[in-house]
């Protein structure tokens, strides 16, 4: 870890506190939360950790923001805020039972939970749920304003959390905010059935942050395709560069505390469960299942497949059990309730029907296990049976492997559980199959032991290597990384001192020369070219800065010049159209800088206009001597595929013929070779004698602009990315408040405009 994110205050906000707080009697009780997220950070922020970047004993700085598990009364608030600071390090987020319900068992549990794991029939689209969701983050975002501070580094979890990183960002600009995503991020089809406000502003929510985290490159895939098709950005390397910032979006495979659970076999308490058991269960195999009550873990799956075993290998009757522990969860919620009751009835019916005085096939279990006889269990299990029908990572599995010390065992375990990807030498199944489950279990019971000890001993080797410590670890680097990443392109963003001077240079100025570019400059990129006509305020700029007789304005433009002329034909502007062919000098005619021929087009426009046929939403426009192909509204992806392919055969084709091909924004283009916006600047800037320069532009074609002016004056790219302009605005809103400042800072008196009309 860096020095500098190693001095970094860490703060970490999830749903729930470390720890859960009660009242009895009117006095506050306090006990550890359960779950894996709050005992593998306890492992990565305790002093002591090898891998954690400090000297040994240093303890890391920290606070944990979260609920504290129960609604708080406002007599013991205040008493709860310090003893959790004083003793957990922790900053409580005090939520009423009416929030908690509508958020946590509301719109998480019932819309998030599912869907994200692939029931869409379980999920359930109340707008009230929506609305405490949206209600809750804010809550969090005010509580977090209140304690960040700019030397911090945010680290937010889980989907209950999903529009906070936006909503902090609001308030604590320069911090690096990072999230993670503990569950699956669901595929683009999945996604897409939250209705479209939702989708939009939750996607945008985790755009806020500087570094999104997820358990697989699966999901991490899914994540990228839904903003590419959502929200529209694309991504280079899993790098997303939106108008405010960069996002990086990785995998980061959560690990366990190894040795916690390899060294716990020894422990004196863990000696004395296990020799329990085997007391009782020194006859028979023993097949572990251990989940949470929760129907995407695959619990019926497992009993029904243990069924098909018993019923086709009679031979394993008697011999072999199954110890199924399940964790209660969510009580209250319809179906973990209609779930129980299936399973115990299922439990029942295959102990009735297998079982007999001296023997019961199913040994259940509905309670929650503490570590030493979890430990016990997973040590003394021939088999753990791990088949979730869909699950973010899945610790039990790497759990049960790193309690082997010998080495012995087998895992059976779900295709669809994170955790798959990286323990490959498992027996790897399809939970649906429930006959698979049965033909794996009889694999994993007859495997013989030296194959078991070569599996285990692989992946008891790589999760020792990659362990939670590492794990959090390489998330706190990457997301402390990011922050020089952001200095980097937010370095040229303009600063306000030399707005300021900007200002000054162009009142002061006698001489001036403006070039700015219109779409994605002036006004937003639309999806079709027609409805991009000037807003009054465009107008009203344009106006006013045209009127000044120090001004020479032109508007440089990749547009027909038919177009430019309805819109900006009575102005005292200077137009240039289709990126340079045509200059327009204000009050003349149109003329070309050179001659240009266009007989190559009717060999060029039947490719485009295939490709257009080929995708859906595609279109060709036809201008005078340049060929634009444009799938700003056709699907992305198949765009992006058709576009490169588009592209090799147009270079290709185009090889013997004086023209350019050249892609941009969502767009192809195909012109002659030679035009380009940096000869029609260079028309006006040859002429010298201007003592203020300033161009604008958003697009690539702008860059030949920016490299012909000198490096002295003013040059903007709209947008944040790599540029040889000097500066960089991030919107077209920032460029018209600049133009405001501009305008106004002569005091003359301006001139409102005639809208233009729609024809």
């Amino acid at each position: 870890m860096s020095d500098n994110a190693q001095h970094k205050r860490l703060l970490i906000v999830s749903n729930r506190l470390p720890f859960t707080a009660s009242e009895v009697d009117g006095k506050l009780h306090f006990k550890q939360s359960p779950g894996g997220l709050v005992s593998g950070l306890s492992a990565y922020l305790e002093p002591n950790q090898s891998a954690a970047g400090g000297k040994p004993g240093q303890k890391r700085e920290y606070v944990w923001a979260g609920w504290p598990g129960n609604t708080i009364s406002n007599a013991n608030r205040e008493e709860l805020k310090n003893r959790a600071l004083s003793e957990f390090n922790s900053y409580p987020v005090f939520l009423s039972q009416e929030e908690m319900d509508a958020f946590y068992l509301g719109f998480c549990n019932k819309t998030i939970w599912p869907l994200f794991h692939y029931f869409p029939s379980y999920t359930n689209y109340r707008e009230e749920f929506w609305r405490q969701y949206v209600r809750v983050n804010e809550i969090f975002c005010d509580e977090l304003a209140a304690i960040v501070t700019p030397n911090d580094i945010v680290w937010i979890h889980d989907y209950h959390l999903m529009l906070l990183p936006k909503m902090l960002r609001a308030k604590a600009p320069t911090v690096p905010i990072g999230f993670f995503l503990h569950i699956p991020f669901p595929s683009f089809e999945m996604f897409r059935l939250l209705p479209g406000r939702w989708r939009r502003e939750i996607l945008e929510g985790l755009l806020g942050a500087d570094l999104n985290g997820f358990h697989t490159y699966d999901y991490m895939q899914h994540f990228l395709q839904s903003v590419l098709r959502i929200l529209g950005h694309e991504h280079q390397m899993g790098q997303i560069t939106t108008p405010e910032r960069i996002v990086k979006v990785g995998s980061f495979p959560m690990g366990i505390d190894f040795e916690r659970y390899s060294s716990a076999v020894s422990d004196t308490e863990t000696r004395r469960e296990r020799e329990e058991l085997k007391r009782s269960l020194s006859q028979v195999k023993v097949i572990l299942s251990v989940d949470r009550l929760d129907y995407t873990k695959g619990i019926l799956n497992r009993l029904e497949g243990f069924e098909i075993l018993l019923e086709a290998n009679p031979e394993f009757r008697d011999r072999v059990v199954l110890i199924m522990v399940v964790v209660p969860s969510r009580i209250g919620v319809e179906h973990y309730d209609l779930m129980k009751k299936q399973i115990e009835e299922l439990v029942g019916k295959i102990n009735g029907r297998f079982g007999s005085i001296s023997w019961t096939p199913v040994v259940y279990q509905y309670r929650s296990l503490s570590l030493h006889p979890l430990v016990a269990l997973y040590n003394i299990s021939d088999v753990a049976l791990v088949t979730p029908l869909r699950d973010g990572m899945n610790l039990v599995a790497k759990e049960y492997i790193a309690t082997r010390i010998d080495k012995s065992g087998a895992l059976v375990l779900s295709e669809m559980a994170g955790a798959a990807k990286e323990l490959g030498e498992a027996i790897i199944i399809n939970p649906n199959n429930t006959q698979e489950i049965a033909e794996a279990l009889r694999e994993a019971l007859e495997m013989p032991a030296e194959e078991q000890i070569r599996r285990n001993k692989i992946m008891q080797n790589r999760l020792r290597r990659y362990n939670v410590v590492r794990w959090a670890n390489e998330f706190v680097q990457e997301l402390s990384g990011m922050a020089q990443l952001q200095n980097k392109f937010l370095a040229k963003l303009l600063p306000g001192t030399v707005r300021h001077r900007m200002v000054e240079d162009y009142r002061k100025a006698q001489r001036r020369l403006i070039f700015l570019d219109y779409d994605g400059t002036l006004i937003p990129l639309m999806r079709r070219p027609h409805l991009a006509r000037p807003s009054e305020e465009v107008m009203r700029l344009l106006t006013n800065l045209a009127l000044d007789n120090k001004n020479t304005c032109v508007l440089i433009s990749g547009r027909e010049r038919e177009t430019l002329l309805q819109w900006f034909g009575n102005l005292p502007l200077n137009l240039v159209a289709e990126h340079g062919v045509w200059i327009r000098e204000s009050g003349k005619d149109w003329k070309m800088l050179k001659q240009n021929a266009n007989d190559w087009k009717p060999r060029i426009l039947p490719i485009l206009e295939m490709y257009a046929d080929r995708l859906p939403g595609s279109f060709v426009e036809e201008k005078e001597y340049s060929i634009a192909w444009h799938f700003r509204t056709a699907d992305p992806e198949q765009g992006q595929m058709l576009v490169s392919e588009l592209t090799d055969n147009l270079v290709s084709f185009t090889a013997n013929i004086d023209v350019q091909v050249l892609r941009g924004h969502k767009v192809l283009e195909v012109r002659n070779a030679g035009e380009n916006k940096g000869n029609a600047g260079l028309h006006w800037i040859s002429r010298g004698g201007y003592d203020f320069v300033l161009a604008v532009g958003d697009d690539w074609t702008d860059e030949d602009l920016f490299v012909v002016l000198p490096e002295t004056e003013y040059s903007i790219r709209v947008g944040i990315t790599n540029t040889r302009a000097r500066y960089n605005l991030r919107d077209t809103n920032d460029v018209l408040r600049l133009l405001d400042q501009l305008v106004r800072s002569t005091g003359i008196q301006q001139v409102s405009p005639k809208p233009v009309e729609a024809k």
